[in-house]
């Protein structure tokens, strides 16, 4: 147990220092922590720290919980109601081009029916925790597009419990139609239970969470928030969605700042243990053989993220550069991918299934954060006028002050 915490803190102050390096470019800190976790996997070992994923598993798994937690807190559920019915059909939308797209994919390389069922899902949902970090790291929150991102992944996380029952059948028919139908109600079920309390039940919650000691205030915020998540697990909803839930109760609480506040350190410390646990979960040496699937599934999942993005920001009257955003933002592939490809593995399916995931999630972990922070930059530079365009009454014009967002510290 000690030299598993001491290799897991020097990874963790590796990651620091190379997050530095990173920051002075603009970089996210998000591909930082994958590649420091890849460089030091069992596999890799660019790094001569040993460390098992095994080892810091719930670790990782309280850093998605913390980061879903703390997406909901900041989630408007009276904007989301208000607009609902946009929202929704961006959501639907953006799935079912890229969750079909992914299944003429799956068809495409020939690998069988199922391993299309797997490769639909891989390609075409995005991770939850990095675009969650990404929003934070890029100061996303206060944007006007920011309802719009979070409405999709809400709406992506709902598909999965419907995904995931499919699944089961597909691979697994041994197991039951009829299994995987009461496996679905109930998980549909719980969620609308906690939509239903983040909307009514404010009241009962601020009594749990109403707490003055900074300390028992946390303790007991981050209890309830482990245990539902828990609890979504054990019914066939995601933890990272059951989390979400939470916040979104606590956010109609008066506790809401509080919270923003308290769990914003624990939030940073935790996500930087599930990405580099991420990185120490992928093979490098089982990348060749699937290298031009690979490739062909990300350029792919750019040209289609990029079409959805556009025409969902079109549905709520937005530019199309701000569709442009809001598709790369969502670009990235992550847990939820490699979760799909380890069940594909244990159903015995096509054993280029993992690496598959492993390196396509990779690629988009890393070139989804590059191309969020960096192609806004580009179009700003080159629609920004030369000094011999601008007139001298306009350099005197004092230039107007951006409001800064409540949240701006979240992603420092």
């Amino acid at each position: 147990m000690g030299e598993t915490i001491m290799m897991l803190g020097l990874l963790l102050v590796v990651a620091t220092f190379f997050g530095r390096a990173a920051r002075l470019i603009g970089l996210p800190s998000v591909p930082v922590y994958i590649l420091t976790g890849l460089a030091a996997s069992a596999v890799a070992q660019f790094l001569p720290l040993h460390l098992a994923y095994e080892d810091i598993h719930v670790l990782a798994v309280i850093g998605l919980v913390l980061l879903l937690f703390h997406l909901g807190l900041e989630f408007d559920t009276a904007a989301f109601a208000k607009n609902a019915g946009r929202l929704i059909a961006a959501g639907v939308i953006y799935i079912a081009l890229n969750v079909g797209a992914g299944l003429l994919l799956g068809f495409a390389l020939g690998w069988g029916g199922s391993e299309a069922l797997v490769v639909a899902g891989i390609t075409g949902i995005s991770s939850s925790a990095i675009v969650t970090k990404l929003m934070f790291d890029l100061k996303k929150l206060a944007r006007p597009e920011a309802p719009l991102i979070l409405g999709i992944i809400v709406i992506e996380d709902v598909f999965l419990a419907v995904y995931l029952a499919v699944l089961n059948v597909v691979v697994n028919p041994a197991g039951g139609l009829w299994a995987s139908v009461i496996r679905f109600a109930v998980s549909v079920g719980f969620l609308i239970l906690l939509f239903v309390l983040a909307r009514r039940g404010s009241k009962i919650v601020s009594r749990i969470v109403n707490e003055k000691s900074a300390e028992l205030f946390v303790v007991g915020l981050v209890g309830v928030t482990l245990f539902i998540a828990g609890m979504a697990e054990e019914v066939g909803v995601s933890d990272a969605i059951g989390a979400f839930m939470v916040g979104l109760i606590v956010a109609g609480t008066n506790a809401k700042h509080k919270a923003e506040a308290t769990v914003a350190p624990l939030r940073d410390t935790f996500a930087a243990v599930f990405f580099v646990g991420f990185g120490l979960t992928l093979d490098p040496a089982t990348f060749g053989g699937v290298l031009v699937p690979v490739l062909i599934a990300v350029a792919v999942s750019i040209a289609v993220n990029l079409i959805a993005g556009v025409i969902a920001a079109q549905l709520q009257g937005m530019r199309p550069l701000t569709g442009v955003e809001i598709g790369l933002t969502l670009l990235s592939r992550g847990e939820f991918a490699l979760i799909v490809a380890t069940i594909a593995a244990a159903a015995g399916l096509d054993e280029r299934i993992m690496p598959f995931a492993g390196l396509y999630v990779l690629i988009l972990a890393v070139l989804g954060p590059l191309l969020v922070t960096y192609t806004p930059r580009l179009w700003n530079r080159s629609a920004r006028p030369s000094p011999e365009h601008v007139t001298p009454a306009a350099r005197e014009l004092p230039l107007p002050r951006r409001p800064e967002s409540v949240h701006s510290h979240a992603g420092e």
